[in-house]
């Protein structure tokens, strides 16, 4: 089980930019609605805090929850209260074995809620990169390698393709 702080896990949204077309000449990106992730890094510094890093893209330019979003689908006991699942999975005898975390039994997922990022311009699409502090990131376990299945869903709930982080050893 892991000791969890809400308000300490959520680094930091960096170098998020609108994009916009700047001239005639530059086009305007054109991305699907449905958010787009891809795995950066998972970096654990001398204090066994981590960053996991991804690059996004959003199309339609509707990522991220504000703090006021609890009315359902988004309320504290709704499935898409947030908007950010990291599935834990470790690797038990040469597979990958996903390990659930049952709220209901004290375990906390590694779940989060990206806060809500606004287009600029007049193109809605988004595209950068989101950081996220794991003061805690690992379960207590015999078993050493681990990953994380990262999946990103937007307000109007299309969840993002799956991508992985690179293997964790413990």
């Amino acid at each position: 089980m892991k000791n969890w702080n809400f308000s300490s896990e959520l680094l930091l949204i960096s170098a998020i930019s609108a994009t916009f077309q700047l001239t005639s000449c530059i086009p305007a990106p054109n991305y699907p609605i449905e958010p787009s992730i891809e795995f950066i890094a998972f970096e654990v510094d001398e204090s066994n805090h981590a960053i996991l890093s991804f690059q996004f893209t959003d199309g339609d330019g509707n990522l991220g929850l504000d703090q006021t979003d609890t009315l359902p689908p988004f309320c504290t006991s709704c499935e898409n209260h947030f908007n950010l699942k990291c599935e834990y999975d470790e690797l038990r005898d040469g597979e990958w074995v996903h390990i659930p975390l049952i709220p209901a039994q004290g375990q906390v997922p590694f779940y989060y809620r990206v806060p809500r990022v606004e287009p600029s311009g007049s193109n809605p699409a988004l595209n950068g990169v989101i950081e996220i502090a794991m003061n805690t990131w690992s379960l207590k376990s015999s078993y050493d390698t681990l990953r994380f299945r990262l999946t990103l869903e937007d307000r109007d709930l299309n969840i993002s393709n799956e991508d992985t982080t690179r293997v964790i050893i413990k």
